[in-house]
């Protein structure tokens, strides 16, 4: 292997995907709990969504979904019953063991914590549900963004260059927390987008989950467009050169040739900031949005369980993040093309 191709390969080899990395039957083990998890969200937000709600009645099925019951009085699906019970009777067991009741006293918390998971599940993917739309609409929205200031960056002239590089700088300098706050109380957002007569009624979101959207969405696109631009700066000169040679502008040689290669080698880094989102959507929460880790602040409040609480929508931040970094790997695969975008092909 040349030099040259070992510094092309070396870069491809620091974006592996934990996830991918996994055997094939540990992968199909993740990948099975993934899509019960998902399937489970699914259709416990199909259960209490308004619009499916109007499908279901205008077919003569007005009683099979139930939108109306708000959040808070949802009933779970899976009783927390037999777990207390069963807790309540190892913790009895291990009581009379004595000094070494803690040898399996974890085991009676463990299925404490279970029966508590059962009762918070439906706020949790009422919860979950905001959290993954955010993150997905912020970064749709955020790499129509990221695509021309990681272009302008590159092959833009000084201006564009220049003003590509400031927004950048200072979005990625300024912490996420400060430019929601910004948005919500400083500029004052929700207050506008509330006066737009849908928001907040029936299934259209409130004026602060709009807010978190922009939030995010010019945060992300930061990210995302340095993560472009490393990855155009990986595709070989050469190529911008043939794509002149053959007749085509600047602009049809970045947009037909450049942006199909370099976009493959972006999508490990996509994954990241994927990954990051889920989590920072968190931030969401001090801004009213009533998104995953808001919903297990209220339970906390409600029923004084923090540390219950906080271990089970830790879980339910992990499942998202592995779920997501193993369907990005997947579409990674998918749309690779061979010597281009896997660094197994560049070898």
């Amino acid at each position: 292997m040349t030099a040259t191709e070992e510094s092309s390969t070396a870069p491809e080899e620091a974006r592996g995907s934990t996830v991918g990395e996994l055997p094939g039957r540990r992968r199909l083990i993740v990948g099975g709990v993934g899509v019960a998890f998902w399937a489970w969200l699914l259709t416990r937000w199909a259960y209490h969504n308004s619009w499916v709600d109007r499908l279901f009645t205008a077919i003569g099925l007005p009683d099979l979904i139930r939108s109306e019951v708000p959040v808070r009085l949802r009933e779970p699906w899976i009783p927390a019953g037999p777990f207390e019970t069963a807790g309540a009777a190892v913790g009895e067991f291990a009581a009379s063991l004595g000094p070494a009741s803690f040898l399996i006293e974890w085991l009676a918390w463990l299925l404490n914590v279970a029966g508590f998971a059962t009762t918070m599940a439906p706020q949790l993917a009422a919860g979950a549900f905001i959290t993954a739309y955010l993150t997905i609409l912020s970064m749709l929205f955020g790499l129509v963004i990221a695509v021309p200031l990681s272009v302008a960056r590159i092959y833009g002239g000084f201006i564009l260059r220049s003003l590509s590089l400031v927004y950048t700088e200072l979005i990625r300098g300024t912490p996420l927390l400060a430019q929601l706050f910004l948005l919500y109380f400083g500029l004052g957002l929700a207050n506008d987008i509330s006066e737009i007569g849908i928001v907040g009624n029936g299934a259209v979101p409130r004026a602060a989950i709009f807010v978190a959207i922009i939030g995010f969405t010019i945060n992300s696109s930061a990210y995302q467009s340095e993560y472009i631009r490393s990855a155009l700066q990986s595709v070989d000169d050469g190529q911008m050169t043939a794509a002149r040679s053959v007749g085509l502008s600047k602009l049809q040689s970045i947009r037909h040739v450049i942006l199909p290669q370099g976009l493959r080698f972006a999508i490990p880094g996509w994954t990241n900031e994927f990954v990051y989102l889920i989590k920072y959507s968190s931030l969401a929460a001090f801004i009213t949005v009533p998104e995953l880790f808001r919903r297990a602040q209220d339970i906390g409040s409600d029923t004084f369980r923090f540390t219950d609480a906080y271990v089970i929508v830790a879980v339910f931040y992990l499942a998202l993040v592995l779920t997501t970094a193993l369907a990005m790997n997947k579409v990674e695969s998918v749309v690779a093309v061979p010597g281009v975008g896997q660094s197994t092909d560049r070898e």
